[in-house]
């Protein structure tokens, strides 16, 4: 199944960091930490001082860190990837599975 996405609410945010489409964002602005919590996920590639695109409601579009389970929860790895959750924030469940780092899958996010 490819990826897709039904965000229901998209905020604009500025970025104070490079930010990567596909991977978590901040409320800061900047690329999510690891282990931490995520205001949504950049819908485009924005640099310093641009506005982008935020999915913060619905499903979307997250790039894996590694292997992830359909239906498995997810927090924030490296470099704001999405990875099977541990010890961090749940910020999405995901609904089909990731073989391994760089594959893009469909999410829903959790509010956090």
């Amino acid at each position: 199944m490819s990826a897709q996405k039904i965000a229901l609410l998209t905020l604009t945010a500025a970025a104070t960091a490079a930010n990567t489409q596909h991977r978590f964002v901040g409320f800061d602005g900047a690329p999510a930490a690891a282990a931490g919590n995520a205001l949504g996920v950049g819908v485009v590639d924005a640099e310093i001082g641009d506005d982008f695109g935020v999915d913060v409601l619905g499903t979307t579009v997250v790039e894996a860190g590694g292997a992830i389970a359909d239906g498995g929860a997810i927090e924030v790895g490296a470099d704001a990837k999405a990875v099977a959750q541990s010890a961090g924030v749940t910020v999405a469940r995901a609904l089909q599975e990731a073989a391994a780092d760089g594959d893009l899958i469909e999410v829903l996010l959790i509010a956090n």
